[in-house]
């Protein structure tokens, strides 16, 4: 019979709201493939058996009794899944990016395997984009697969394996999901503790559940910072949403924490601060020496010689926007990160996966919408990082050139960014609320002006 949902994958479920989609979405721009658009679609069905619970949807359990469980999906049709898009001429980046924000606002359909790829082609200069679309709950765990792994190669003429046949499992139906949990139940009373106290079935009851995840969260802000700043981050927001790009180049982010301090992480942050305090002053927001912005910031703590990336850690950082000299703020959130992490003032990455939903495919799901009513008084922001791998990937024999990832948004939070870098090259992905945070280009704008101030002080 199928696996059950744990609670935590479970309340992803049933937190989520149309207005606050969770799923993670990603866009990769590669080289147009040899093999044309065909060569893609073939080969991410020919590699669907490595990631089985891609062909899986969710069943419920009758009544609720317990969580529900993953089944084969019998109706799985991969042309529902795998896309084909074209951009009309001139196929500019901002053609892209405004089929991505409308991708990015759309629901996944519950009744189906929670995971979309789109493959647009006509983009100019001859490529290609990948727009992924994955649910947290889909990923289970900080060392799962998921297509993106399994869809790059690190050599062009890596063979695609052949299709291997598949034949789904027989649905069970409600009655044999019924007595599976009844027999549950029988051999470990305690499951039915542990759902009840899940209470997947009452919105309230979660949030009540989630209190003691957040429990160490909460202690965290109490202790060091309080409540969170008042910013127009925090607003209520609608379903649509505008996304943005920003590029840098390692290199100039490398020279820039060489001639000033700090981890590579500091610097981003760094050239974040500096692009919200430009951003600010450009709304005409008040930014005075004490203004700050605070950030959850989960950090990958890959070595720069280790090729793991699971291993995460999260913390409440207050972004000094009021502070206009750059080497000051780099300084200032050096010792910030130091400090929080010498002191215990990080969250652990299983209570920030039962906080958020920080989970897989790429380290950036974080499924805000667990947070709920938190979310407003803890932070204004997520800003995530992780670290890619430093050498060209391949899918199709077609180079990947960019990677960009769009974090979701919780209740009341207009903007997420998204940080990873990639062959040489760091990538910024902005998600944002299309009313309250329109002018999201602007922000992604003064990312990549900011980089290149800070390399100037730096030379």
């Amino acid at each position: 019979m199928g696996e059950r949902l744990s609670t935590l994958d479970a309340s992803f479920l049933y937190l989520e709201e149309p207005d606050t989609p969770m799923h993670v979405s990603g866009v990769l721009i590669l080289d147009k493939p040899p093999g044309g658009m065909d060569a893609l679609a073939k080969l991410v069905e020919a590699r669907l058996s490595l990631v089985p619970r891609y062909r899986q949807r969710v069943a419920e359990v009758p009544g609720h009794l317990a969580n529900p469980v993953w089944v084969d999906d019998p109706d799985f049709d991969i042309a529902y899944h795998v896309r084909r898009s074209g951009l009309p001429r001139p196929g500019t980046e901002n053609q892209l990016l405004d089929v991505v924000s409308r991708l990015t606002s759309r629901p996944l359909d519950r009744s189906r395997p929670l995971w979309e790829a789109y493959l647009v082609e006509g983009l100019t200069g001859n490529r290609v984009a990948v727009v992924t679309k994955t649910h947290p709950a889909l990923v289970d765990g900080l060392s799962a697969i998921d297509l993106g792994q399994v869809l790059l190669d690190v050599a062009p003429d890596a063979p695609a394996p052949e299709p291997i046949e598949w034949r789904p499992r027989r649905v069970p139906s409600g009655r044999q999901l019924l007595v599976q949990a009844l027999d549950e139940y029988a051999r470990r009373p305690s499951a039915i503790v542990d759902t009840a106290l899940g209470a997947v079935t009452d919105v309230r009851a979660t949030a009540a559940r989630l209190t003691g995840v957040a429990g160490g969260l909460l202690r965290t802000a109490r202790s060091t910072i309080l409540s969170a700043p008042h910013s127009p981050l925090n607003t209520s927001i609608g379903r649509q949403r505008r996304v943005a790009v920003a590029r840098a180049e390692l290199a100039d982010v490398k020279r820039i924490r060489k001639g000033q301090g700090g981890t590579v992480n500091d610097v981003l942050l760094t050239v974040v601060t500096g692009a919200l305090r430009e951003w600010l002053l450009s709304r005409g927001e008040p930014v005075v020496a004490g203004t700050s912005v605070r950030a959850l910031v989960p950090v990958s703590l890959q070595d720069d010689d280790s090729s793991r990336g699971d291993r995460v850690s999260s913390y409440l950082v207050d972004l000094p926007v009021g502070e206009p000299n750059p080497r000051v703020r780099l300084t200032r959130l050096s010792y910030a990160m130091r400090g929080v992490a010498a002191h215990g003032q990080s969250v652990s990455a299983d209570n920030l996966i039962a906080l958020t939903g920080f989970a897989p495919p790429t380290l950036h799901a974080l499924g805000a919408r667990a947070a709920r009513g938190l979310s407003r008084r803890l932070f204004n922001l997520v800003v995530t990082n992780v670290p890619g791998p430093q050498v060209p990937l391949y899918a199709a024999g077609s180079q990947m050139l960019e990677v960009f990832p769009f974090v979701p948004l919780a209740r009341g939070q207009g903007l997420s960014i998204g940080m990873t870098s990639y062959n040489g090259r760091v990538f910024f992905g902005l998600n944002a609320d299309r009313d309250s945070v329109g002018d999201v280009d602007v922000l992604a704008d003064l990312i990549e002006q900011e980089v290149g101030e800070l390399a100037e002080t730096a030379s």
